[in-house]
């Protein structure tokens, strides 16, 4: 029998001369096995007298990887085998003749292939069976289809074995599948990151936070555990909550020594950068306790993930899963993200508890010495840099306003341009002797501050030596806070730490505060430019219709409004803003 996949008259030519009694061409979409089975069954019946010219007619060279025919008792009556394939067996095909299934397997397998002769006898149909069998190349797969044969043989049934060698497509079906699962298993994770991102948005305090992260990861049902830990002042790692299904694991975490500085939760504390142990019960890093709990638990994986805000950590989350090598680079993508996203979340937490606490505590820090822009300038000309206000944009790029008292702005621009601290420089205003610039810098102790949720009140540098001023909530860390400075600026030390009150203001009292601060025509160009649309886009009226109004020249009535604005806005970003 010939099944090509295409027909061609050559073909034709060679498989005649070859003795093939049938030329079947099949399609492209069907399995050359079914056309092969179906023409068996459809074949004359085998002599009476057991004659084997029907078997070589069966067994062609055409035919699969493996063909045989197997009496009723599992004896093997005939045996092929493709030339490509002989080399897989220890023995050759002709000496299987006259052994049976159990001799060439074992007892399982060769109890299920005779099930499947059975099947095939009894039924009278055409039975399919997979089996494992080992050959010189180590274990492999195949299918069987088991054909029976109408006419008894040697005075037995029997059917006719076609098999075929399918470890490479088992090898790509299981290679398809794993990629798949990683696949669903990427998605869902991608949006418990996106669930849990979205829930923090809302979360009003820190606890919230840390409760919502590790509750959500859990009841995705990917991951048995997770908790976070918070990096105290001293180094240490203590631990806030966690939640899940590995509870001894959970359990021993609380109990361990946070000064392990080996261990993976830890690293990720020190040096900001994920950690992922895949193989959890053989990671000796791990204490013994810490693998025997994780071996009880059925934990296998584990990521470290830190909480960080720039230059900021305030802590660790890890995610435990019962999963073998679960955090993948994409996965662990995802994972990053979510560290800083909390971190992110953390710090405006802070800022807001700041805001609106009823005191708060002062810190006054002197730093003698830096090798920054303003500390190298004060000590070259003796002039005093102040910093008016410093903030971040959207895009993460931190810029400060800087006013220098002592030296004119063409001698700042050309000192910015060839000190390697400055990134940018541009002069906002310029005096004879004094000018204020702004500027970004490649390190900065003001981001360093704002990143740990401090309000910068004042910073100024004179004769080489910075004093700064910020307040932080009661329950800050300070000593972190002082640390965090001392790695931009080395020689820092806080001089003084005060509990400040703030004035409960009443909406009413600071509107009166602000409109004190405003002249008649001041307020009466403010109103009339408001209810006039001025400020609308685009304008409904112009700087003109306004002056008219109020009979003065356009400059003059933008002299007011300018000033006005001013008054209001100084009200915010100096007496009761946040400059940091």
């Amino acid at each position: 029998i010939v099944a090509p996949r295409e027909g061609s008259e050559r073909l034709a030519t060679v498989a005649l001369r070859a003795d093939a009694t049938e030329y079947v061409p099949t399609t492209r979409d069907e399995d050359p096995i079914d056309r092969i089975v179906s023409t068996v069954r459809s074949a004359p019946s085998v002599p009476a007298d057991g004659g084997d010219d029907q078997y070589h007619h069966i067994l062609a060279n055409e035919l699969p990887d493996e063909a045989f025919v197997i009496g009723e008792n599992g004896t093997y009556l005939e045996a092929k085998v493709r030339s490509e394939s002989a080399d897989l067996y220890s023995m050759p095909a002709n000496d299987l003749v006259g052994t049976e299934l159990d001799d060439a397997f074992p007892d399982a397998v060769a109890a299920k292939l005779q099930e499947c002769v059975d099947r095939a006898i009894r039924t009278d149909d055409v039975q399919s069976v997979e089996y494992e069998a080992d050959t010189t190349e180590g274990r492999r797969q195949f299918e069987a289809r088991v054909v029976p044969i109408d006419e008894r043989i040697q005075g037995r049934h029997a059917v006719v074995w076609l098999a075929r060698d399918i470890t490479e497509r088992v090898e790509r079906e299981q290679q398809l599948r794993s990629r798949q699962d990683q696949l669903e298993t990427l998605n869902r994770i991608n949006a418990v990151v996106r669930q849990v991102i979205e829930t923090l948005v809302e979360a009003p305090a820190r606890d919230a936070i840390e409760h919502e992260v590790c509750d959500q990861l859990v009841d995705s049902e990917l991951y048995c555990g997770s908790w976070i830990a918070e990096r105290t002042g001293d180094g240490r790692l203590s631990y806030r909550t966690g939640v899940g299904e590995a509870e001894t694991v959970l359990e021993r975490i609380r109990e361990f020594p946070s000064d392990d500085h080996e261990n993976p939760v830890a690293k990720a504390a020190q040096t900001g950068e994920l950690r992922t142990t895949n193989r959890v019960l053989e990671d000796e890093s791990l204490p013994d306790e810490l693998r025997a709990a994780a071996r009880e638990d059925d934990v296998r994986s584990a990521i470290a993930v830190p909480i960080t805000h720039e230059d900021a950590t305030y802590g660790v989350l890890t995610v435990l899963a019962s999963r073998h090598d679960a955090f993948s680079e994409r996965e662990r993508a995802g994972f990053r993200l979510l560290g800083e996203t909390i971190g992110f979340t953390i710090m405006a937490v802070k800022n807001r508890q700041l805001l609106f606490a009823d005191s708060v505590v002062e810190l006054e820090f002197r730093i003698d010495g830096g090798d920054t822009f303003s500390f190298d300038l004060s000590t070259e000309y003796g002039c005093t840099c102040s910093l008016e206000w410093a903030g971040t944009t959207a895009g993460g790029r931190t810029f400060q306003y800087v006013t220098i008292d002592g030296l004119d702005g063409e001698t700042v621009l050309e000192e910015a341009a060839t000190h390697d601290s400055v990134e940018e420089c541009r002069l906002i205003h310029d005096g004879e002797e004094s000018c204020t610039i702004e500027i970004r810098l490649s390190k900065s102790g003001v981001r360093t501050l704002t990143n740990h949720g401090a309000t910068i009140r004042d910073v100024s540098v004179a004769d080489g030596v910075g004093t700064c001023l910020v307040e932080v909530s009661q329950d800050a860390d300070i000593r972190e806070i002082a640390e965090a400075l001392t790695v931009i600026y080395e020689n820092t030390e806080l001089v003084a730490r005060r509990e400040v009150d703030r004035p409960v203001r009443t909406a009413a009292e600071r509107r009166n505060r602000i409109l004190d601060g405003l002249t008649d025509r001041q307020l009466t160009t403010l109103r009339l430019a408001y209810y006039s649309g001025f400020f609308d886009w685009p304008r409904e009226s112009t700087g003109e219709d306004i002056a008219d109004a109020m009979d003065i020249s356009p400059p003059t009535m933008h002299q007011h409004l300018r000033k006005g604005l001013k008054s209001i806005l100084g009200e915010f970003f100096e007496d009761g803003g946040n400059p940091g």
